[in-house]
């Protein structure tokens, strides 16, 4: 399985806790290992996304990074690739395969405010889901969902507290006792 990694950059901690919680939770649910953040420093928001993996399981990681262009350079001299989700890429249709048939380590950048042209110089690739103006929870959703070709569906995620079995109505969850904390 490839390692996929999710780099938000520019989190304001006042502005963005919301947005950047939903693309820690999301590139975990799409097969991600680990969202880096850039931008303020936000422990809470950090907390509250590990208190998400200690209930429904997985070894997803989320860690802050001060300069995240140390990160990326660091990341590209090790052999792996990135990949920047913009409205002004490639489109996504047209590089999927290939970035998925590629077996470098995958980090795949998500803007906050404006991002800078660096970001754009910087990428291996610079991929549009859409050309327009969206969220980039649901562009993250999207990418990762045809990166890993729908396989994301199956993904298990071990010591989970908590496990949703589908059912056409109602809600069904099983609680595995023996992977609770005495916290919980």
């Amino acid at each position: 399985m490839m390692n996929i990694n999710v780099l938000r950059l520019d989190h304001r901690k006042k502005r963005d806790a919301r947005i950047t919680t939903h693309v820690c939770l999301t590139s975990r649910a799409f097969g991600a290992s680990k969202t880096y953040l850039s931008g303020e420093e936000d422990q809470k928001l950090m907390k509250n996304v590990e208190d998400v993996v200690e209930r429904w399981g997985g070894d997803f990681q989320v860690e802050y990074k001060k300069s995240y262009m140390n990160l990326i350079e660091e990341w590209q001299n090790n052999g792996g690739e990135v990949i920047h989700l913009t409205m002004y890429g490639s489109q996504v249709q047209d590089v999927i395969e290939e970035i998925r048939e590629s077996p470098k380590d995958k980090l795949i950048v998500v803007g906050g405010s404006r991002v800078p042209t660096k970001i754009y110089k910087k990428s291996d690739y610079n991929v549009s889901v859409t050309k327009q103006p969206h969220s980039e929870v649901a562009s993250l959703a999207v990418f990762q969902h045809m990166l890993m070709d729908g396989s994301e569906f199956d993904l298990e995620f071990d010591n989970a507290v908590f496990e949703v079995i589908p059912t056409a109505e109602g809600k069904q969850v099983n609680i595995h006792e023996e992977n609770k904390t005495d916290d919980e």
